[in-house]
């Protein structure tokens, strides 16, 4: 097997989880039910480095020694198309509250050991910002909407969270419905965002926005800034809303891995409905009252 062919192999084995045991044929395949394109097949990015260890040598074998100690955005093309690898920025990288001059505050329970705090962060800057994640989303539509002047920004996403939507939208397709537009109202929050909407009726202080495998979602196909008319009754409301729910949990029943929450929020005078999901690994629901 040639160098590249090996990094392949090692990419497969290391990002989809599976042991040092795995059987790699040659070529690009590997014994798991995942793929580098993931459980939709649409991922186009995949993170190392941080503190997963092992996965860092995919970039030595596809970028050589001069990439291990660099963060930033790798791309290949490789397992039928491109694909980028991001080697993150270490947690530890974040001082006083601060990466380099981008506040994030701190996350609950930090300096307790909290089990959910990120691996690293993914350097965005205004060159990579249009870097696709996956099929129908880029690292700018998950970004904290504040400190808009300045760069570099940080940002944690999690891959499963994007699987999930990936998931959503083809389920949502293949049902009739046009979805092909996704948008983001609410992605990754920084600790210090998060924690201006703390109160009754606004975030939650532990809120999984801030650990990158939540967002808050609704279709819009015809990028007009409301959520779209998916059942053809000729109005934008929560039946439409629900449309997407419904969706969301035949892809939790169809890969219970992925379950987490999921919060309907009905449309308002300041914007139209909207769906939390995330990916945290435990069904949670709300809104649904009502």
């Amino acid at each position: 097997m040639n160098r590249r062919r090996l990094a392949v192999a090692l990419a497969f084995a290391l990002l989809s989880g599976v042991g040092a045991g795995a059987q790699v044929t040659t070529g690009s395949t590997v014994s798991t039910p995942d793929s580098l394109r993931g459980r939709s097949g649409k991922l186009m990015a995949r993170q190392v480095g941080g503190r997963r260890g092992g996965p860092i040598r995919i970039l030595q074998e596809l970028f050589g020694d001069s990439a291990i100690g660099r963060h930033g955005i790798y791309q290949a093309d490789i397992a039928g198309g491109p694909l980028s690898f991001i080697n993150l920025l270490p947690f530890g990288a974040k001082n006083r509250g601060r990466v380099g001059k981008y506040l994030v505050g701190n996350w609950p329970r930090e300096s307790r050991g909290n089990p959910d705090l990120p691996d690293g962060f993914i350097e965005v800057t205004p060159e990579n910002q249009d870097t696709h994640l996956s099929e129908h989303f880029r690292l700018r539509d998950f970004l904290t909407h504040d400190q808009s002047n300045v760069w570099p920004k940080y940002l944690v996403v999690r891959e499963p969270l994007l699987d999930k939507l990936e998931l959503v939208i083809a389920d949502l397709n293949d049902r009739g419905y046009s979805a092909g537009r996704m948008k983001v109202l609410s992605g990754f929050r920084t600790p210090q965002y998060n924690a201006r909407g703390v109160g009754t009726g606004g975030r939650a202080k532990d809120s999984r926005h801030q650990y990158g495998d939540a967002a808050d979602v609704y279709i819009d196909a015809n990028d007009d800034g409301r959520p779209d008319d998916l059942n053809g009754d000729g109005r934008s409301d929560s039946r439409d809303i629900r449309i997407l729910i419904e969706s969301v949990e035949r892809v939790e029943r169809q890969h219970p891995e992925l379950s987490g929450g999921l919060g309907l929020y009905r449309p308002t005078s300041r914007h139209g409905g909207f769906v939390h999901v995330d990916a945290r690994g435990a069904s949670v629901r709300w809104g649904f009252s009502g």
